[in-house]
């Protein structure tokens, strides 16, 4: 029997699947953080760790790892220079398939058809399958890119917290709950910007996201113009040839009722997560009546 093994490599956590060749899920692994930026040997230390763990829950002998067909999406893989050195990770197995972790996210939320998904979380990016063609549309890196994403959104509320600050807008109920993370204090906020990470921008955005709710004007605004990033990216993938477009992310459920609702029309439902998509990297196909 050949076994499928499905990772997950992000920025946040790495997830390993392992099925067997009836689809049953017969192994997992959990690790942290695996994207290229780490390096080569750590991320090569967390892949190996993943996997040993949903082997070693699975109790597969070493004659049956050597049977594994893995696929892995890991973050960060475009970076000059790793997908050459992803060559000389060593693993036990039959194959090992390599792409982006959105890659796999897309195959899993269209079950390996065309379709795009478009990641709404601390950065945004379109991962599109279509015509034969995979490509990418947007996510270049904040603060270039990430329109409509956690990052931009803390980013606007910094600077309307940093004008109301100095008298230059209105203070609102949003800037001071930001501004009273530093003491209401202008040079602890800067102190802060200078060394900020894209995910410490990125935890504003659930604060932007409840006082817009509630109906703070500026939140609104900084809400509406994230709005309007993502209708466009929804379109252009679209006009990209797109058959279908799922919203993924940990920004997506709140940003999708502020959609116009013939763009919430266009958007279809996610068939599966990522790890689907890595197994079908590896090469798992379904069994059907007729095999």
């Amino acid at each position: 029997m050949t076994y499928f093994l499905g990772i997950d490599a992000g920025g946040s956590n790495c997830r390993a699947r392992l099925i067997d060749g009836d689809g049953v899920v017969i192994g997992t692994g959990q690790g942290g953080t695996a994207n290229a930026r780490i390096g080569l040997e750590p991320l090569y230390a967390t892949l190996r760790a993943v996997s040993d763990q949903a082997i070693g829950e699975a109790g597969l002998s070493a004659a049956q790892v050597t049977t594994i067909r893995a696929g892995m999406g890991i973050a960060g893989i475009s970076r000059p220079g790793v997908r050459d050195a992803l060559k000389d990770f060593a693993f036990p197995f039959a194959s090992v398939g390599y792409e982006t972790d959105a890659f796999i996210a897309n195959l899993g939320a269209h079950g390996g058809a065309d379709g795009a998904i478009l990641i709404l979380g601390t950065g945004s990016i379109a991962q599109v399958r279509a015509g034969g063609r995979d490509f990418t549309i947007g996510g270049y890196g904040f603060p270039i890119s990430d329109e409509g994403s956690g990052a931009a959104l803390g980013l606007s509320a910094m600077r309307h917290a940093l004008r109301a600050l100095d008298g230059r807008s209105q203070a609102t109920p949003l800037s001071r709950a930001v501004t009273e993370r530093f003491g209401h204090d202008t040079a602890q906020a800067i102190g802060w910007m200078d060394k900020a990470s894209p995910k410490e921008y990125g935890s504003f955005a659930p604060l932007v996201m409840d006082y817009a709710e509630a109906d703070d004007a500026i939140a609104r605004s900084i809400v509406e113009d994230a709005v309007q990033h993502i209708e466009r990216f929804i379109e252009t993938i679209f006009e990209r040839g797109a058959s279908r477009c799922t919203l993924v992310g940990g920004l997506a459920e709140r940003m999708q009722p502020w959609l116009r609702a013939r763009t919430v029309a266009r958007l279809s439902p996610m068939l599966g997560d990522p790890l689907d998509g890595a197994l079908l990297l590896a090469g798992y196909r379904a069994r059907t009546s007729s095999d």
